[in-house]
């Protein structure tokens, strides 16, 4: 089960008083940050959606994760070791505060109460960050697209409470988040619709069997 606290009510009371925290706007396809700097950055994601996305050498696009309000990410969060041509995306309007993870209990020159507070926090937003890996990778184990497929639909059915939704991707980044080929994995989902396993209008999903 997911844990949440109001991050919003949170950073208005103590984000605004902090020296050692910024908050920045970013539009929609905006680059929010990379990973090639080692600054042990961390960012919160306020409002908004955002991908991680990794490039390999051959200039092959994966997405790594996806972030909705209230995740954490930076490269605070990878090994040093980690492929440096990460990259942090917003797909739509976001908001995110960011921070030096090493100051997090350093006061800060108006000796406000954001870094106790946030220490305070720290858990919630790591225990969040750590079900979502696991989602993830639940998905990757998978052997094969459909599987990939049906247990991507039922993990945002059971999050919405819903079995009808619509996809936090486009179909292509779809495909990048599953680490399948895109033409294959439309032929897959034609097949589950054929078969009556879903139906699909545009972006939205109704499952129908699973």
């Amino acid at each position: 089960m997911r844990v949440n606290f109001d991050i919003l009510n949170f950073f208005e009371d103590f984000c605004t008083k902090c020296s050692k925290a910024s908050k920045r706007t970013f539009a929609k396809n905006e680059l929010i940050t990379t990973y090639i700097e080692k600054r042990n950055q961390m960012c919160i994601l306020l409002s908004g959606s955002a991908n991680l996305i990794r490039y390999d050498f051959n200039g092959n696009k994966t997405i790594i994760g996806h972030f909705t309000k209230g995740d954490i990410f930076g490269e605070v969060l990878y090994p040093t070791n980690t492929n440096n041509e990460l990259f942090v995306e917003a797909k739509e309007h976001s908001e995110v505060l960011s921070f030096i993870y090493d100051n997090i209990l350093d006061q800060c020159n108006t000796r406000c109460k954001f870094h106790s507070e946030l220490a305070k926090k720290m858990p919630i937003l790591i225990m969040n960050n750590t079900i979502k890996l696991n989602t993830r990778i639940e998905i990757l184990t998978k052997k094969n697209i459909r599987d990939k497929l049906l247990t991507y639909f039922n993990i945002i059915s059971n999050k919405k409470l819903n079995k009808t939704f619509s996809l936090p991707f486009t179909l292509t980044d779809l495909a990048d988040y599953l680490c399948v080929d895109r033409s294959a994995m439309m032929r897959e989902l034609s097949h589950l619709k054929n078969e009556g396993f879903i139906q699909k209008n545009g972006n939205k999903i109704t499952l129908l069997l699973s």
